[in-house]
């Protein structure tokens, strides 16, 4: 009796079926996006914090708002020097000084001193000096002077002093208030020369005047 033959089995067997693919995770698909953001947004702070910054660049200089108290300064115009210059008259102009007196120049001549004056024969030109006290106090013209300059080189005239010609110079006096005083002054000036400048004070607490111009 003969042994049955067990059944075979179909060759190749069937593949088993394929696993069913796992769903996408919305999970990681939140945090890619997040992340992707906070990225974004950091590139994004970045510029606004470089452009922003005070770093001396043109750019931040540019955007800088104007001062306006410097743009003030800086319209206003400089402050003139004030004119410390005293004022030239003219040789037979007058001077009225704040205190009340007054002096005037007058009665220009050339001559020569005698040979008993001081500074002996020489050139000179004469002028009658006025002084007038309109003030309320005595005035000290014993306090004044008297200098003289000639020539394009301004040298100085030395006053000459010559009673034979008149020349006394200023009197050394205290002038009272509404009184005035008269004197014939002589200074040293050669033949040649055109210029004269007279500088004056009537007394130590006036204000020097400079009286120029042109003598014959």
């Amino acid at each position: 009796m003969s042994t049955p033959t067990p059944p075979q089995p179909d060759f190749p067997p069937p593949l088993p079926p394929e696993p069913p693919k796992p769903a996408k995770s919305r999970t990681n698909a939140i945090i890619i996006g997040a992340a992707a953001a906070v990225i974004a947004a950091i590139v994004a702070t970045g510029i606004v914090v470089a452009n922003s910054r005070d770093d001396g660049s043109p750019a931040a200089e540019a955007s800088a708002p104007a001062d306006p108290t410097v743009t003030a300064a800086a319209d206003e115009p400089e402050p003139e020097p004030s004119d410390t210059e005293p004022e030239i008259m003219g040789l037979t102009d007058g001077v009225a000084y704040e205190d009340g007196v007054e002096v005037t120049l007058s009665g220009y001549k050339r001559g020569v001193s005698s040979e008993y004056a001081s500074p002996e024969s020489t050139p000179y030109v004469s002028f009658t000096v006025k002084i007038d006290n309109k003030s309320d106090k005595v005035a000290d013209i014993a306090t004044g002077y008297i200098s003289c300059y000639y020539g394009d080189d301004s040298k100085e005239g030395e006053q000459v002093f010559d009673s034979d010609r008149g020349l006394e110079g200023v009197p050394s006096m205290r002038l009272r208030p509404g009184r005035t005083a008269t004197a014939k002054v002589g200074c040293e000036m050669p033949k040649d020369e055109v210029y004269l400048q007279i500088e004056l004070t009537p007394t130590m607490d006036s204000e020097t005047a400079i009286f120029a111009g042109s003598v014959k």
